[in-house]
């Protein structure tokens, strides 16, 4: 299977090292990794599809955070201001494992705060998998896909944006990007930079996410501003 995988995979040569074509047999119980399918490829991960072999879904994610990013420093910026993280060497390996158990720890607490988010399977070093959103093919993202009902839509967006504030964290990443359009309702995704509140970062990131956030649905006629935005979220003026 390893052999199979990296002969179909050669052009992703930096992302199937022998580490983590390990990894990805170890958790094959969860997928067929013979099914593996780009989704979308990045600077920090890459995220396939595969053919799912638990849960009630066809497709599965499997998002792989590469080993030899090219962020690591601003990685090791973020993850250090992380109380849950305190005292973490700023070794790379550790680091990517550290940020990707940090990913999946964040989907389960948005998942428990009721935010629309995909459901975390499991993880493992480098590597998470997660519930596909989307039906025969990914959800797109919102940038791709705009809503029909701008207004119901960053509504919605805000609700989650305030259920995952008053769950001690915020996302930090919020943009047209991270955001899905999943049947005309938002599923927030890459929660890898996701903090709480206690970090010293946190207020900084929440602004960022409520600049970016209320930038793209103003221009889609949304009446409103990133001050309204943190109200909302936060209930704070």
């Amino acid at each position: 299977m390893v052999r199979k995988t990296r002969e179909k995979f050669k052009t992703y040569e930096d992302v199937f090292d022998q580490f983590t074509l390990s990894n990805i047999f170890r958790l094959g119980k969860y997928f067929d990794e013979e099914t593996l399918s780009p989704v979308s490829i990045g600077k920090e991960s890459n995220v396939f599809s595969a053919t799912a072999r638990v849960g009630d879904k066809e497709k599965i994610i499997v998002k792989i955070h590469r080993l030899e990013t090219s962020d690591f420093n601003n990685i090791y910026y973020y993850i250090r201001n992380d109380p849950r993280f305190a005292g973490l060497k700023r070794r790379r390996r550790e680091v990517i494992f550290a940020w990707a158990q940090r990913e999946y720890r964040n989907l389960l607490a948005a998942r428990q705060a009721e935010v629309k988010a995909p459901m975390p399977i499991a993880f493992l070093k480098n590597i998470i998998v997660m519930e596909f959103i989307g039906d025969k093919e990914a959800a797109l993202q919102v940038k791709d896909a705009v809503p029909k009902n701008p207004n119901d839509f960053f509504g919605k967006v805000a609700e989650n944006m305030r259920r995952y504030y008053k769950a001690g964290l915020v996302h930090g990443d919020l943009s047209k990007f991270n955001i899905l359009n999943h049947k005309e309702s938002p599923v927030l995704i890459d929660f890898s930079q996701a903090t709480p509140l206690k970090s010293p970062v946190a207020g900084e990131m929440l602004k960022r996410d409520a600049v970016n956030v209320a930038d793209f649905f103003r221009k889609l006629g949304v009446k409103t501003d990133a001050e309204k935005l943190l109200m909302a979220v936060t209930g704070k003026n």
